[in-house]
């Protein structure tokens, strides 16, 4: 009759021990009751009904990250490449990923595994190989909204390797050394088009500068030219006003320019060998004279005036 109440005791503690949990950081645990879904324990000690409630499904809160196996895609050019990924989830309710999805770790990865897919096959071979954060992104934006009913977060969703067949490998390198060469080719003539440009503005600005200095040198001829010729005018003025005068310098100087010339033009003819000197030197010394006269009267005139 003791070891009753004794056993009495230990049942009774046994059952309260069962209604006692303890639930880890980064876990939550559902509640079942006669097999219906009632609440969900959070981290921390928490209390059940003995007998009454049971613990449905452990369900880990922590992100998870899950590798998506390589499988074969066709592009919409008709490229066959090999794609694999690995994808990052975080399980936001735990009742509806406990109770609306059996599986939940392979749904997200078929799920994704069809995306991607959907996502390449909707692309060309270029496109697949350069705008790979666009895929990521599209991926991302479809699996987080089919998870989203088995309260999953999809936070990252990312394509490790897509690896195109040898032989198209191949083909790119032959057409990326092919573009190179164009465009080397290209710049090539467009530096030979630059420097022809240049060499003909050079030629331009050439002439130019030569046409500006010959029309500078025809200026000035033409500016000496004609003081010459306003000094011819002057000294002619001057001999006719002398020999209106009846000065016989003045004469002496008009005959004597007229001998200088003469004189040049039969030093400068083509048929001339020898010329004899005296030819009336001393009429040329007088008319040299006479010119000198001329210049002296017309400074004391100035400087009377």
């Amino acid at each position: 009759m003791e070891i009753l109440p004794i056993a009495l005791v230990v049942v009774a503690v046994i059952i309260v021990m069962m209604g006692v949990k303890r639930i880890p950081q980064g876990m939550e645990y559902t509640v079942e009751r006669f097999g219906r879904y009632t609440r969900t324990l959070k981290p921390g000690i928490q209390f059940l009904i003995p007998m009454i409630d049971v613990v449905g499904a452990k369900v880990n809160m922590m992100e998870q990250v899950a590798d998506v196996p390589q499988q074969e895609v066709i592009t919409r050019d008709n490229a066959m490449v090999s794609a694999d990924g690995v994808v990052f989830f975080q399980v936001m309710d735990a009742a509806k990923s406990a109770y609306r999805v059996n599986d939940m770790y392979r749904a997200i990865l078929n799920i994704t595994m069809t995306n991607i897919r959907s996502v390449m096959g909707s692309m060309d071979l270029d496109e697949l190989l350069s705008k790979r954060d666009e895929i990521n992104s599209r991926l991302l934006a479809v699996v987080d909204d089919a998870a989203a009913t088995w309260g999953v977060k999809i936070t990252r969703i990312e394509i490790k390797d897509i690896n195109p067949p040898h032989d198209l490998v191949e083909a790119m390198g032959r057409q990326m050394k092919a573009e190179r060469e164009k465009r080397a080719l290209i710049l090539e003539a467009e530096g030979k088009r630059q420097a022809r440009i240049l060499n003909a503005e050079g030629i331009k600005q050439s002439q130019i500068l030569a046409a500006e200095g010959e029309k500078e040198a025809s200026f000035r001829e033409a500016e000496a030219r004609e003081r010459l010729a306003e000094a011819e005018a002057r000294a002619t003025t001057m001999v006719s006003e002398a020999i209106a005068k009846g000065d016989i310098q003045a004469i002496n100087y008009f005959v004597a320019q007229r001998y200088t010339e003469a004189l040049k033009d039969i030093g400068s003819a083509d048929n001339s060998k020898i010329i004899m000197l005296p030819l009336e030197a001393s009429s040329l010394m007088g008319s040299i004279a006479g010119i000198a006269e001329i210049t002296k009267d017309s400074l004391a005139k100035s400087k009377s005036t």
